[in-house]
């Protein structure tokens, strides 16, 4: 992992508080309010408008410095879309994860029609460099549009059933959308998603590692890169 170029001058709490702080925010569904009670527990007494700007300005920084997963051609593509409700109007947000439950991109949009689900896969071949083995998503039809004007040789299943991987991954959205009572912008829910799915990502065992001893020394492995990434080793 290349070395981090995180600069924290002029901050009174040393990196290590700083980095648990948005770790902590960005890691599990809590509120600002709760983070500040977590750290006041052992002894830190910060307020929660701090966290809030150490999450905002350091947040995008670490999820940069996170290691990210190579891509393959075997890879399979699992596309989904979801209403987010931002200042009483609907917005989607069209997602895209792999056969791991590994986050590959998220989007915010005002559409749910071809247009959205192109840029959705245009953005994916942009950010992988290469096609996968196939795509699946649900009856929307924009999909297949999409992808026959996009990456017209890659396999498409569309059934709702054989969806449910990338339907699952909205679930820990939801529970941040619940804890902090609705998103107030889309520039603001695409900044915070972006630093959520990359703590997750590091996180969370693939599907494949079931076993409590396989989850252990991944979740282990997983806080000693976000501790390199971080600078906060010391």
């Amino acid at each position: 992992m290349r070395q981090p170029s995180i600069s924290y001058k002029n901050h009174r709490f040393p990196p290590k508080i700083i980095a648990h702080a948005v770790w902590l925010y960005f890691r599990f569904p809590l509120s600002l309010r709760l983070v500040e009670e977590m750290l006041l527990e052992r002894g830190i007494i910060v307020s929660y408008e701090t966290i809030r700007r150490w999450s905002r300005k350091f947040g995008a920084v670490y999820a940069k410095q996170l290691r990210r997963k190579k891509p393959s051609r075997k890879d399979i593509w699992h596309l989904d879309e979801v209403v987010i409700s931002i200042g009483g109007r609907r917005h989607w947000l069209w997602r895209a994860v792999d056969q791991d439950g590994y986050v590959l991109d998220e989007i915010v949009q005002a559409r749910r029609d071809t247009k959205a689900a192109k840029r959705l896969l245009v953005r994916l071949l942009r950010k992988q460099g290469l096609s996968p083995k196939r795509i699946v998503t649900d009856k929307l039809r924009s999909y297949g549009a999409a992808r026959r004007d996009v990456m017209p040789g890659v396999e498409h299943r569309s059934h709702k059933g054989l969806n449910n991987r990338a339907e699952n991954s909205h679930v820990p959205l939801r529970k941040r959308e619940w804890m902090m009572q609705g998103f107030r912008s889309t520039g603001g829910l695409q900044r915070i998603i972006s630093v959520f799915s990359a703590v997750r990502n590091l996180f969370v065992p693939p599907h494949q590692k079931r076993s409590a001893l396989a989850a252990h020394i991944h979740r282990i492995r997983a806080m000693a890169q976000w501790k390199a990434a971080t600078g906060a080793t010391a």
